[in-house]
């Protein structure tokens, strides 16, 4: 069962840039963070829920079925884990691919 917090990435990705163009247009991702909170409080995009990775799987119900989501962590491995276990459960998750440090736009803290 646990098979896909330790496997590889999803192939469904797109880029920090990607992310922070489609932000605040009307088909804008559901915004997804499998951080730690301890990082989470650093900087987080604005918007993002935080779901720690370990909790996807109980948790994971409670994310949208008609929106994409969009999974980011700090370099993109545990989002790409993230999206493997959403997918499999039939929703539409995409990476964000360099995660925290590729991303450019403004961040939250606190």
């Amino acid at each position: 069962m646990l098979d896909w917090l330790f496997g590889g990435a999803s192939g469904s990705r797109f880029t920090a840039a990607d992310l922070q163009g489609r932000l605040g247009q009307e088909d804008a991702p559901f915004l997804l963070d499998v951080r730690e909170p301890s990082e989470f409080a650093e900087a987080r995009v604005k918007g993002a829920l935080l779901m720690p990775l370990g909790q996807v799987p109980q948790q994971w119900q409670t994310l949208p079925k008609d929106r994409e989501i969009a999974v980011i962590c700090r370099s993109g491995a545990r989002s790409g884990r993230a999206v493997a276990f959403l997918k499999q459960q039939g929703l539409n998750a995409v990476n964000v691919e360099g995660g925290m440090l590729a991303w450019q736009g403004p961040v939250e803290r606190g």
